[in-house]
């Protein structure tokens, strides 16, 4: 049993029996106050451990009980050395399969991982889609947006795929175009061209023995939840939907948002942070608007040049033609709320109070709006409090790991989508 203590002070526990394949189950530690008591308790094995520290907080003696046992136990203190010549990886309780797929209609390979819970099946299964800009399968962007927030780096689709295989859902993630080995360019496929990715990896799970085709659904953050409901109001459209962080206002307000939030952060002086922003938004409009490229680039780095008088020539020039790419300029045209009238699926609109980057009190306000005038009646909507746009819940409730915070995703948020999953897979 790992036990590990959070910035905060609360505790993260995790239960692990190789030999019954049982790997970091959540396991949820009290104290009680005033006394030596110890208290774990392991929800997903219907079990728990009644104990006292003893020899001065090296060993926990008590009673362990599961269904159909109950015995003593004793847990004795191990610290990790220092530094470990070997490093020993637990096995996962779960099969995992690299995969490779094939959207016909762009003439692509697509590649990604298939994570599938152990035993015969079928199970419900969903594939998840990522947010702006090109991100590997397991939700590392590729390189940093330009102008937009910083990039981050930790594995968020990784550890919900991993997350909700444990929980029963099989999960397929995949890298997006350009981005490991799947084909293309991330840079010249518009929002609406992402559709085409999801149908194409829908269409790649309904071949799977393992897959439940009644129950198979698309879970997508920030654009991919975008991507998610445009492939529900299309035909085959998948069984249920789930909105992470997603986009409920047009993309050139979206962008502009989150460029005026990365420049706050910088601490500028009011005058500096007014003219950036009035540059800011005089360059989104000339992408916007362009009518010939080859002048538009050339307005875009004397532009940038004036805001940032060290930037070499070459490098403005690329700079400015990032923002040009047909993925950017699409973006900044891009209607979240149009065809959501075709979405009649299943919905669950999930996100965070403090995201920044889509505060849902506009974005996913404008979504569910949307959603249920055009008569879609099974809109569920919550909003999460701590948690930001990358699902990280407040730094007090990180794991400290070698000394180091390290995010998380939100344990809360993670509870509201197993749940909202499992009510899914009960229809």
């Amino acid at each position: 049993m790992s036990v590990v203590k959070l910035v905060g002070g609360d505790y993260f526990v995790a239960l692990d029996v190789p030999m019954q394949k049982l790997s970091r189950v959540p396991v949820n530690l009290q104290l009680v106050p005033g006394t030596d008591s110890v208290h774990l308790l392991v929800p997903q094995l219907g079990s728990h451990f009644a104990a006292r520290l003893d020899s001065g907080g090296l060993l926990l003696r008590g009673t362990w009980t599961q269904p159909g046992l109950r015995t003593l136990m004793v847990l004795r203190h191990g610290a990790l050395p220092a530094a470990a010549a070997t490093v020993t990886t637990l096995s996962r309780p779960y099969k995992e399969e690299k995969v490779i797929f094939s959207n016909f209609a762009a003439r692509l390979k697509l590649a990604g991982t298939l994570t599938v819970p152990a035993g015969s099946g079928p199970f419900p299964a969903v594939v998840l889609l990522s947010d702006l800009g090109a991100q590997d399968r397991d939700g590392r962007p590729a390189e940093q947006p330009e102008g937009g927030p910083p990039a981050h780096t930790y594995p968020l689709l990784s550890l919900l795929a991993d997350y909700l295989t444990r929980h029963g859902t099989a999960v397929l993630r995949l890298d997006d175009r350009g981005v490991g080995q799947s084909e293309g360019n991330n840079a010249t496929a518009t929002t609406a061209q992402r559709v085409g990715d999801a149908q194409a990896a829908l269409n790649f799970l309904r071949t799977r023995p393992e897959v439940d085709l009644l129950h198979l659904g698309l879970v997508g953050h920030g654009e991919g939840a975008n991507v998610a409901l445009l492939a529900a109001s299309q035909p085959l459209p998948p069984a249920f939907v789930v909105s992470l962080a997603g986009y409920g206002l047009p993309g050139f307000e979206t962008l502009l948002a989150q460029q005026a939030a990365a420049l706050q952060a910088q601490k500028l002086t009011p005058a500096q942070l007014d003219i950036r922003l009035r540059r800011q938004t005089a360059l989104a409009e000339l992408v916007r608007y362009s009518t010939n490229l080859d002048q538009t680039q050339a307005m875009i780095t004397n532009l940038l040049r004036q805001d940032e008088a060290d930037l070499p020539p070459a490098a403005a020039q690329a700079r400015a033609a990032a923002l040009l790419t047909p993925w950017y300029r699409a973006f900044l045209a891009f209607n979240p709320l149009e065809k959501l009238e075709s979405v009649q699926a299943p919905v669950l609109l999930l996100s965070g109070l403090s995201d920044e980057q889509a505060p849902p009190a506009q974005h996913q306000a404008a979504l569910e709006k949307e959603l249920r005038d055009n008569g879609n009646r099974l809109i569920t909507s919550q909003r999460v409090v701590g948690v930001n746009h990358l699902l990280q819940p407040p730094t007090t409730q990180w794991l400290v790991l070698d000394g180091q915070p390290r995010p998380i995703v939100a344990p809360a948020l993670l509870e509201a989508l197993k749940l909202w999953l499992a009510a899914q897979a009960r229809k």
